[in-house]
């Protein structure tokens, strides 16, 4: 997003204000060293960025002129680049120390929360990487290799964060939670022998919460909320993506999980190449179908280093990044222009509340003494978004689109 690069830029400006020394590390700088280096920054880090910091610092402390054999790091000398060679990726990331909490003024951090949540949740991550092949996935950082914590290490840092901070739900940033054999299954073991009560939200995908006892073991550990990658609800669109999942899947998993109480969300993407309006409303109809609890609708966006991006490169626009999140804009030739995809996504947004809210009238009507304010007011909703969807369906015709 342009701008958070500008936000880092920012930052960056400010540093060397200060006489600051500037290393960056991220995804955008590893893509973009050039513009970050052209801005400012000293240093950027690309992977893995713990031991290549490390050395990069005590190498500065101790006056050392030759840095060139310090691995993963791009800088400038006498006007010109220099990209020293890749940091091998961390194998065992048990190695590595818990981060530094004791840095985070957490009682301003869980007020935030508690006021805008009604609830406090910290992030913790327990694995790096993901071998999976979505082809308009960029990996960065990690790239495909998959390397996690031990389900133990994992709970000691749990643990010590609900003791310390009395936290009670977590967040587990992972691209991909538990994917090793036999993890998530070792990880409810430890959780339930040590007596550790919280909640937790994760990313997974559907092919691997169907394996084994997998959706079990993460409703005995504590699971609220599974993210999943449904993507589309077309078949022909996941085998373009590259997915290795199906929709079949999809239904099924969230099934699944809905029966142990587990709360589902679906990552869906708009856009992709060769989207028809078949396969528009097959993904419409796959989310009228399995309702999930929430829904993340994008577009799909080229990243520098995707074969998608190979395939789109030469079709790419002037814009190449978006400004923000609510952005949408299409920077490649796809089915239908970016005011259309603008109104779709706003437009299943609405299908996808007004359905919600019908189901919960329906609730409501045959078990009305069971329900309360909170239920009431969503069924309401129903007829906030009736209209809502109806002027969309209009705005589509008016640019001529029939969907």
């Amino acid at each position: 997003l342009t701008k958070m690069r500008e936000a880092a830029f920012r930052i960056s400006e400010l540093g060397k204000e200060h006489n600051c020394l500037v290393i960056v590390s991220g995804s955008d700088s590893s893509d973009q060293y050039e513009k970050y280096l052209d801005n400012g920054t000293d240093f950027v880090i690309t992977g893995e960025g713990e031991i290549t910091l490390s050395e990069l610092i005590k190498s500065i402390d101790a006056g050392a002129d030759n840095i060139e054999h310090i691995d993963g790091i791009i800088f400038r000398r006498n006007g010109i680049t220099v990209r020293t060679k890749k940091r091998e990726i961390l194998h065992n990331l048990d190695t590595l120390p818990f981060p530094a909490w004791d840095l985070v003024d957490m009682d301003r951090y869980k007020n935030i929360w508690i006021n805008q949540h009604g609830y406090f949740s910290l992030n913790i991550a327990t694995t790096r990487g993901c071998p999976f092949k979505c082809n308009w996935c960029a990996k960065p950082i990690y790239g495909t290799r998959y390397n996690s914590r031990s389900p133990g290490n994992a709970a000691d840092e749990l643990e010590m964060l609900i003791k310390k901070f009395d936290v009670s739900y977590f967040w587990f940033c992972d691209d991909i939670f538990g994917l090793k054999p036999g993890w998530i299954k070792e990880f409810r073991d430890i959780v339930k022998q040590r007596g550790l009560k919280f909640r937790f939200k994760i990313q997974s995908r559907v092919d691997l919460l169907l394996k084994e006892d997998t959706i079990e073991a993460l409703y005995e550990s504590g699971a609220d909320t599974v993210w999943i990658g449904a993507e589309s609800g077309s078949q022909k669109i996941l085998d373009a993506m590259d997915k290795g999942t199906t929709v079949e899947q999809i239904y099924e998993a969230t099934q699944k999980l809905k029966k142990k109480g587990i709360k589902t969300a679906f990552f869906i993407q708009l856009g992709y190449l060769g989207e028809t309006k078949e396969d528009i409303h097959q993904t419409i109809t796959m989310i009228k179908d399995l309702l999930p609890d929430d829904i993340g609708i994008s577009v799909s966006y080229p990243l520098p280093g995707t074969r998608f991006y190979d395939i789109v490169k030469n079709d790419l626009k002037i814009k190449t990044n978006w400004t923000d999140s609510n952005d949408l804009a299409m920077m490649f030739h796809s089915t239908y222009s970016p005011d259309y995809y603008r109104k779709l996504h706003h437009l299943i947004h609405g299908i996808y509340r007004y359905n919600k809210g019908v189901k919960v009238m329906k609730s409501f009507i045959t078990n009305p003494l069971n329900q309360n304010f909170s239920t009431l007011k969503a069924a309401l909703s129903s007829f906030y978004y009736l209209p809502w969807v109806f002027i969309d369906y209009i705005r589509l015709w008016i640019i001529r689109i029939e969907l």
